[in-house]
């Protein structure tokens, strides 16, 4: 059993041996490897983490953002839309020798080794791409061995998953370029407003000098450093033979036309809404932003779109030609509360504030329909109620306070009745009916309509002294259009997780009658007036297409018109952060911006009329006397719509005596409910 010769040396039996467990050492090592890479071949790659995020989608099942951390845009393209220049940068700049290496550089790893040591620091990496691609997909960025150890597993699955181009053109999509551009597409969008086909050499040197240092080579934060990178990746381009040194040159001279920052866009879709639907999900369902974040969630929305384009786009026509002018315009279906529409300022790029849920601005007069509605619910008030629109002087808190509003532009108009008061926007007759009323019920109206600002029980009140938000007031005239009904807002139906498995669904609630449909109605009837000659909306008449009621207001600071068609209830705010004064062509603007929207976003919906609820009976009226109108009043008689049993029951004598009674509009009817009038309507909604 001597293995050793007396000279310490191993006999030759001793060498087989050796040579043995040598051999069976080796076989094994074969046998680990083979069964690692086969192991690989056949295990999953984790999920990426940009997959991870969770999605929004629109009512039609189309993802139009994604849920992650630092505002990412990402935009993916296929290595064919790319510039050829910034592909070779990429390379030159990042892995020489992409395409003759399975994943590792050795040569390049060895060279490192030989640099760090003589510097005594880690000054240069050997990092492939397809390595930073695994680091950027699947891991942090910690400097662990067990880090190194699954970057390594990951890199060798890559590379026996994919080609080369594939690896490569995830990379490009992947690799960050600062600024929360994610992907070459978006940073060619973010930096130089062009696709990434289109970049020149130029361009492309710069862009593949950022990754090194995205803030430190960004040429939005320092030119001087973005330059000197692109200087290098240009060299290196010229030692691996893909450009010539005159060509460097060329390109390095090129003055670049940089995208200013403020003009940046986000490549996510209707970026205030998603804003809005982050907070929900997290402060209202309670899912924890890191779910939200990397838990794969899939949200549900009900956004429209195209009544969302329409919103974006009749925003921008208005306010792109004033600095700094912002705008909101939120937008839902009163019959479920589904948003459909969401804007929440004029630019997100420049400013994320979110104007739509501002509960800092003062209606105005879009706030009297809420008043109105609570005095003809209340039967305090009709349509016909009269007062006489003049300077006054209003005695209130047990005659201790006074009051004395003023109508825009000194205008009165004498004896006028709620019609004429709704469309001219009559300040006196409002606070006349504010006190007629009274505060309370006006504000408890407005609470149970879905206003939750703080309110002031004073006779300003009824001039929207009391700031609310552009979500508020959709939601309130929602109502309106409702037949009475409460509207519960909605913007998620459902939310998934990323095995299917259900977190969340909406389950409407059972609507609440707020006020009683005639009141809802005869408010409708009222408040399309606005729109007609005399009314303070004529201006977009034009524009309307369709039956549609609603309501202007108008202070120094904010402009608004907040109305509805049977189908949106819209709320449109126009003015300044900081309170800034609005000229008379800006606070013209939200009249505009609503109707395009209107238009746009119905444009393949027929037309359709309000519909009328049984209790409404129609009345000729004489708009001087506020009575029942006669032959003698047929030059001035008016069909108006009332509350049944609170019609004028008195004939006008202003014009020449009682005279014989106007024709009677219920005239043969079965019921004194229903009219003509209500029947034609009733015709046109069922043709």
């Amino acid at each position: 059993m001597e293995q050793l010769t007396r000279s310490g040396r191993p006999s030759r039996r001793g060498w087989r041996l050796i040579f043995k467990i040598f051999l069976i050492t080796a076989l094994l090592g074969i046998c680990t490897i083979i069964g690692t890479l086969i192991y690989l071949a056949n295990t999953p790659l984790p999920t990426a983490d940009s997959d991870r995020n969770s999605r929004l989608v629109d009512a039609s099942g189309k993802t139009i953002a994604a849920f992650s951390s630092g505002a990412r845009n990402r935009i993916g393209v296929k290595l064919d839309q790319i510039s050829p220049y910034l592909i070779q940068a990429t390379l030159a700049v990042e892995d020489r020798n992409f395409y003759h290496h399975l994943g590792f550089d050795i040569k390049g790893m060895a060279r490192a080794v030989l640099v760090n040591i003589e510097h005594l620091d880690t000054v240069q990496g050997a990092s492939t791409l397809t390595q930073q691609l695994a680091r950027n997909l699947y891991l942090s960025h910690e400097r662990t061995w067990t880090r190194k150890a699954k970057e390594a597993m990951y890199t060798a699955q890559l590379e026996m998953k994919y080609s080369k181009d594939e690896i490569l053109q995830m990379y490009l999509n992947e690799v960050y370029y600062g600024r929360g551009a994610y992907g070459v597409e978006a940073a060619s969008q973010m930096y130089f407003g062009k696709p990434a086909r289109a970049l020149t050499l130029g361009e492309s040197a710069m862009l593949a000098g950022i990754p090194k240092g995205p803030t430190y080579y960004s040429p939005y934060n320092s030119m001087k450093n973005a330059k000197d990178r692109q200087r290098i990746v240009l060299k290196t381009m010229v030692e691996t033979g893909a450009i010539s040194q005159r060509e460097a040159d060329s390109a390095y001279a090129q003055l670049l036309d940089f995208k200013p920052p403020s003009q940046r866009t986000t490549g996510d879709e209707a970026p205030y809404f998603r804003d809005y639907v982050r907070s929900i999900v997290v402060n209202q369902l309670g899912i924890s932003e890191s779910l939200l974040e990397h838990g794969g969630l899939t949200i549900y929305s009900t956004l429209d779109m195209q009544a969302q384009k329409a919103a974006e786009d009749a925003v921008k026509s208005e306010t792109s030609g004033s600095p700094d002018l912002q705008a909101a315009l939120i937008s839902m279906d009163p019959r479920s509360g589904y948003i459909k529409a969401f804007v929440g300022g004029a630019n997100y790029a420049k400013n994320q504030y979110n104007h739509v849920l501002a509960k800092t601005r003062q209606p105005g007069s879009s706030f009297k329909p809420i008043m109105y509605l609570t005095a003809l619910s209340s039967r305090k008030m009709t349509e016909a109620s009269m007062f006489n629109s003049q300077p006054t002087m209003f005695h209130y808190d047990g005659n201790r306070k006074t009051y004395s509003p003023r109508n825009f532009g000194e205008k009165y108009l004498g004896e006028i009745d709620m019609r004429q008061a709704i469309a001219a926007s009559d300040n006196i007759y409002a606070v006349n009916t504010l006190l007629t009323v009274g505060a309370k019920p006006v504000i408890d109206m407005a609470r149970r309509m879905g206003i939750d600002s703080p309110m002031e029980p004073v006779p300003s009140l009824a001039l929207g002294t009391s700031p609310v938000s552009p979500f508020e007031m959709a939601s309130a005239f929602a109502v309106i259009s409702n037949q009475g009904r409460s509207v519960q807002p909605t913007a998620i139906t459902k939310i998934i997780d990323s095995t299917g498995d259900v977190l969340y669904e909406y389950k409407p609630p059972v609507q609440e009658q707020i006020v009683e449909p005639a009141a809802a109605y005869v408010m409708t009837h009222l408040m399309e007036s606005v729109f007609e000659t005399g009314g303070t909306g004529n201006r977009v008449s034009a524009v309307m297409k369709r039956p549609v009621a609603g309501k202007t207001g108008t202070t120094h600071t904010d402009a608004w018109l907040v109305g509805f068609t049977p189908e949106l209830s819209t709320a449109v705010w126009v003015g300044y952060d900081k309170g800034k004064a609005l000229a008379t062509a800006e606070s013209r603007k939200a009249a505009p911006i609503f109707a395009q929207f209107t238009e746009k976003a119905l444009e393949n919906v027929p037309p359709k009329i309000f519909p009328i609820p049984d209790g409404v009976v129609s009345v000729y009226v004489d708009p001087q006397s506020g009575k029942l109108a006669t032959n003698e009043c047929a030059e001035n008689q008016r069909l108006e719509m009332f509350i049944k049993g609170t019609e004028p029951t008195e004939y006008c004598s202003v014009h020449g005596g009682k005279g014989a009674p106007a024709p009677e509009p219920n005239e043969g009817k079965e019921s004194k409910g229903r009219s003509w009038w209500g029947d034609l309507k009733r015709w046109w909604m069922n043709k």
